[in-house]
């Protein structure tokens, strides 16, 4: 066998991989991103609509939301490092740098936001009526 014909089929074998690659976690990132936006609905109309925590129902839901960002956004992340993973040239890399810089800023900012909402719904507490109070109220009640 020419190992000449062997180098391009492999090539071939490699583009056709790398393609199904990154349409998957293209793809998976849309699936994460969309049933994470349907969950956080979903949490917050249940919430909002059967008790009256308004601010807790936002919060759940927004932290909810949030993480599936975060996944979707490390999913375009290895989509695009798979797409410049097989590209010689430096315009393509700059941009996959660009790319991945924005999006870890994103993602940054995301996981920081999830914790300021686990932080604040640790800290609220619900009196007996099932109603918000102020932690200060909640650690003076306890």
């Amino acid at each position: 066998m020419d190992i000449q014909l062997l180098g391009t089929n492999l090539a071939d074998l490699v583009w056709a991989l790398s393609g199904i690659l990154i349409s998957t976690c293209q793809l998976l990132a849309i699936f994460v991103i969309s049933v994470g936006i349907v969950r956080a609905l979903v949490i917050f109309l249940r919430s909002s609509l059967f008790r009256p925590q308004t601010t807790t129902a936002f919060q759940r839901s927004r932290l909810a939301m949030g993480y599936a960002f975060s996944l979707g956004l490390s999913f375009l992340v290895g989509a695009s490092i798979l797409k410049t993973m097989l590209s010689s040239q430096w315009e393509e890399i700059a941009r996959l740098v660009m790319i991945i810089a924005v999006r870890t800023a994103l993602n940054l900012l995301l996981e920081r936001a999830i914790r300021n909402s686990q932080a604040f719904d640790e800290s609220l507490a619900l009196d007996n009526n099932g109603k918000e109070v102020a932690p200060e109220a909640a650690i003076a009640s306890s």
